[in-house]
């Protein structure tokens, strides 16, 4: 039940004495009002959705801190508003002018979009992808130009120079020459290079696939956690008006000599103590909005409203075992081993093929004159094939191979220790879940029912001048606690189908 207003606790004051006709239509007021509280309360129960709405900005700028801080002081700005001008530059996205709404599903789609973690895994990835045409690309040619036009037997007469002619008495040099060449390696070296540096590439996607999935749990943790202190808010806004009711039983009992004004004074504190609590749920409630709003990639101070359905995690999920196959085929931490696994066998292959052999070619033409004199002479080309050969004992090739076999077998083991770790955290969760769920329903279906007859039960004594107010203290304090434990346990019910789903490698929705 909402209650809209504030409400005051009134000091005690000496009370007037009433008739007893007074006092049994006063009796008859509060039973009919506690009979409409207790169907308001069973009929928002009933209800499937709760609606988390933030509205508390002494929380966004204190006044009590900011008359204390001076002009120059850091902490001023800290605790300002936030205003386009205050805003930090990490955050891209534009303060909102009124609150969001959204639910776990929207919340999940401003996860992948927005969060800087997941950002960075994406940039990663398609940075793994640009080596990839690289790694494939022709290796560059080296063009080579070779200017020796030097004279007859001079020292700087690069290999030598021709002997005198009757055309050329003074003889001249023929090492001038333009060469062009390009290296080429063994067919097959190159493309399976890039298939290897493909494979890593589409592995770290799979790992930034799973890492999504690790904050999309924290997020609905997070998600759950608002709902359940709003729940627990509700309980409490509830204890408190079952709290005034038997102040005011007590109030006109003891106006009426039938109860001692210690009762009186026990149930207002009772009521103090529950709109005490209040805050602290109210502060938790505000803290995990804005580890939310910066989950999401918003500043942690954005209005939010989330929307969510608290019944949702009673409805049915797979059995163990359609969680197993479906983690064993579609998780993307083992699709990311198993990549791994494929690149380091990949790798062999291309270690085994060191021991082949790599070429050159390189084109020259040769020229009687420098090449930027003229060409007053015959000119001629030369073609040459290099062969480049693993020799040394084939040592480098050999541990070569030997670490890529080691590689091969440390992935192995990898992917069998990945696959066992997601197979037992699923169990684990599945567990997990089965315990909330019975946990819940027994609550739901037993505890919290006999709680609240107990305390009707002890409303309805007391107000017709019977004794049990202790009692009836009691059977309200363990109503207010089990219905809290009651939220707490739906909580906790839809974490753990949020972690269970995870644990699979499946979105919760």
């Amino acid at each position: 039940m909402l209650i809209l207003g504030k409400h005051k606790t009134s000091v005690a004051t000496p009370l007037k004495r009433v008739t007893p006709f007074a006092m049994a239509a006063f009796v008859v007021c509060a039973s009919t009002l506690s009979v409409s509280t207790f169907a308001q309360s069973s009929m928002d129960n009933t209800s499937g959705s709760v609606t988390v709405q933030t509205g508390d900005t002494s929380l966004a700028a204190p006044p009590s801190i900011g008359a204390q801080l001076g002009a120059s002081s850091k902490a001023a700005e800290m605790f300002a508003p936030v205003t386009k001008v205050n805003t930090p530059k990490i955050y891209t996205k534009p303060i909102s002018s009124g609150p969001t709404e959204m639910d776990l599903r929207q919340l999940w789609n401003e996860l992948k979009v927005n969060n800087p973690q997941l950002s960075s895994l994406r940039e990663s990835y398609l940075s793994a992808k640009a080596t990839v045409p690289q790694i494939n690309a022709p290796a560059n040619p080296q063009v080579g130009l070779v200017w020796s036009g030097m004279p007859v037997n001079s020292p700087l007469a690069l290999g030598g120079a021709n002997a005198p002619s009757q055309q050329y008495p003074g003889g001249i040099s023929s090492n001038n020459a333009i060469s062009i060449a390009q290296p080429f390696q063994f067919p097959g070296k190159k493309s399976l290079a890039a298939n290897i540096a493909d494979t890593n590439a589409e592995a770290l996607l799979a790992q930034s696939e799973a890492t999504y999935l690790q904050l999309g749990a924290q997020l609905s943790s997070l998600y759950y956690s608002a709902l359940a202190s709003q729940k627990q808010l509700q309980v409490l806004k509830e204890s408190v008006i079952r709290l005034e009711m038997i102040k005011n039983v007590a109030k006109a009992r003891y106006a009426n000599n039938a109860a001692a004004y210690v009762e009186y004074l026990n149930a207002q504190v009772a009521q103090s103590a529950a709109e005490a609590d209040q805050f602290n749920v109210d502060r938790q409630l505000q803290v995990a909005l804005n580890n939310i709003n910066t989950l999401v990639g918003r500043h942690s101070r954005e209005k939010l409203v989330l929307r969510g359905d608290v019944r949702r995690a009673m409805n049915g999920v797979p059995t163990l075992v359609e969680l197993e196959d479906y983690a064993e085929s579609s998780h993307p931490a083992l699709k990311s081993s198993a990549l791994q696994l494929d690149a380091a066998r990949k790798g062999v292959d291309l270690a085994k093929k060191a021991y082949l052999p790599d070429f050159q070619v390189i084109g020259s033409s040769y020229t009687p004159r420098g090449p930027f004199s003229a060409n007053n002479g015959a000119l001629f080309y030369q073609l040459e094939l290099d062969l480049i050969i693993p020799l040394y004992f084939f040592t480098k090739e050999k541990y070569g191979v030997e670490q890529a076999q080691r590689n091969q077998a440390a992935a192995e083991a990898g992917n069998i220790s990945n696959r066992q770790q997601i197979v037992l955290a699923v169990n684990t969760a599945y567990a997990a879940y089965e315990q909330a769920k019975n946990q819940t329903q027994f609550l739901k279906d037993r505890q919290v029912p006999q709680a609240d007859a107990a305390y009707k039960v002890g409303l309805i004594q007391y107000s017709n001048n019977g004794q049990g107010f202790n009692d009836l203290l009691t059977a309200q304090t363990q109503l207010r606690n089990l219905e809290v434990q009651l939220a707490l346990a739906e909580a906790n019910l839809m974490q753990s189908q949020a972690v269970l789903l995870v644990s699979a490698g499946k979105e919760p929705f």
